[in-house]
């Protein structure tokens, strides 16, 4: 019949989830509900014939008659029955990194969202994959439903990338929102993400920047054609911003957010995470709440920046299913683009070495020439000062003073805070935070270009003769 969509193979792939936690659960429930669009834009059927979770009294209603129960995920993994076992449980070793092994080892594709897992031992599960003939993939693993792994290793393959960026956290650019926007404290709006379900228990993982990390690992290793390392990230959390930074950044044209960044440069690969200031027009800066922003530089173009949500059940399982599909349709990749053996290490730019401008607040105690001696270890170490900000009342005992800086390196930059921190007329350790200045000297209107120059003459000068 003209305009029917034929189904175009025999079977169906035939899939095991190994978790029904929040994504495992919003993927079953996805397989189940939008059954009919997915296989006619598969040309294939999708079944789940197997599922494995530790508690099966809580998922009683989501099993189906035909699908079979496992109290462990490692005995679902060889099953004959089964072409691609779906693995969403945490952690970059135990029970999850048995079960992928035990899959690819036995010819089964591996769908995973466990960016732990594929930062941590990537190398090896290729390895297995490309000695078996299975699939490993994981695009849910990064950034949700922006479909960022398949622009990396599919979209973007004939081009020579020059830095990956993004806000991979939804965790924390929520917080970062909430305290820009409403003034909030980093515990009072980590309480709140942690009630509405966007933040664990135990959020360090988070929080500190570790997340971040593990994607970055994945995105780099994409991006670079190197082997995915976690270790060699340098990462920084979000504990320290206050809404007094978010406050100061936003008069010098910024906004706070916490930013994943791996870069070439003559030095080597940069791979860092922490607190930046972003220009307040850019992209990057205007992506809020729990979304996620990926900016993708390539040698001769502009940036290619995604947005989208990139945390929750529904997101992540949109991302496993995106990959579902392309098994039932026969896709064939290799897991980071090109084999594992041909992945090569690239030398790591020192962060001591790395150039940029800082963002530093400090409490000083409102005093005459209070800062003379920090404008002496500035000088030092050759640091240039590009504008202060002090915003005073009368009779209080110490101020906050914000400088922002012209570009100096870490390392320097460091040490001066070390010296700074120990001064007499300092009340408590300063703050500091990288500035991402504009890519382009020039403005257009581009909205993938971050080109906000921030404005001159902000706030009340110290003398620092």
């Amino acid at each position: 019949m003209l305009g029917r969509y034929v189904l175009t193979t025999k079977h169906p792939l035939r899939i095991a989830i190994a978790g029904l936690g929040t994504v495992g659960s919003a993927t079953l429930d996805m397989l189940e509900k939008n059954r009919d669009l997915i296989c006619q834009r598969a040309g294939r059927n999708l079944q789940v014939v197997a599922v494995a979770a530790r508690d099966k009294t809580k998922h009683l209603q989501k099993i189906k008659n035909g699908i079979q129960w496992f109290d462990n995920a490692c005995d679902l993994a060889p099953l004959p029955t089964v072409d691609v076992v779906v693995v969403l449980i945490g952690g970059d070793d135990g029970i999850a990194l048995k079960t992928t092994e035990t899959a690819l080892r036995n010819g089964k594709s591996v769908v995973t969202a466990n960016k732990a897992l594929m930062a941590t031992h990537g190398v090896r599960l290729s390895e297995i994959a490309e000695e078996t003939g299975a699939q490993l993939m994981f695009e849910a693993a990064v950034a949700g439903e922006i479909p960022v792994i398949k622009t990396l290793r599919e979209a973007s393959a004939g081009d020579r990338i020059t830095s990956v960026q993004g806000i991979l956290n939804g965790t924390c650019n929520y917080i970062l929102t909430r305290i820009g926007e409403d003034g909030l404290t980093f515990e009072e709006a980590l309480k709140e993400a942690q009630n509405k379900g966007f933040a664990e228990a135990e959020p360090s993982l988070d929080v500190d920047g570790h997340d971040t990390a593990h994607k970055l690992a994945l995105l780099a290793a994409l991006a670079f054609g190197i082997p995915p390392s976690f270790n060699d990230v340098s990462v920084e959390g979000i504990r320290n911003v206050s809404s007094l930074d978010i406050h100061f950044a936003n008069e010098l044209g910024y906004k706070i957010k916490l930013l994943g960044t791996a870069r070439l440069t003559d030095r080597g690969l940069e791979k860092y995470v922490g607190p930046c200031l972003v220009p307040k027009h850019s992209v990057l800066a205007n992506t809020n709440d729990v979304l996620n922003a990926v900016s993708i530089q390539i040698d001769t173009l502009d940036p290619i920046t995604l947005t989208g949500r990139g945390a929750g059940g529904k997101p992540t399982a949109s991302a496993v299913v995106a990959d579902l599909m392309d098994l039932a349709r026969g896709s064939s990749v290799l897991p980071f683009g090109i084999p594992a053996a041909m992945l090569k290490n690239v030398s790591p730019a020192l962060c001591e070495e790395k150039l940029s401008s800082w963002y530093i607040r400090m409490r000083v105690f409102d005093k005459p020439g209070a800062l003379t001696s920090v404008s002496t270890i500035f000088s030092q170490k050759s640091i240039s000062i590009e504008s202060v900000i002090q915003r005073g009342q009368p009779g209080l005992e110490s101020v906050p003073v914000i400088i922002k800086t012209h570009e100096v390196s870490e390392s320097a930059m460091r040490w001066a805070l070390a010296k700074i921190s120990k001064l007499e007329t300092i009340q408590e350790t300063p703050c500091a935070f990288r500035v991402e200045e504009p890519a382009h000297e020039d403005c257009p209107d581009s909205p993938n270009r971050m080109c906000q120059r921030a404005p001159e003459g902000m706030g009340k000068p110290f003398n620092l003769g």
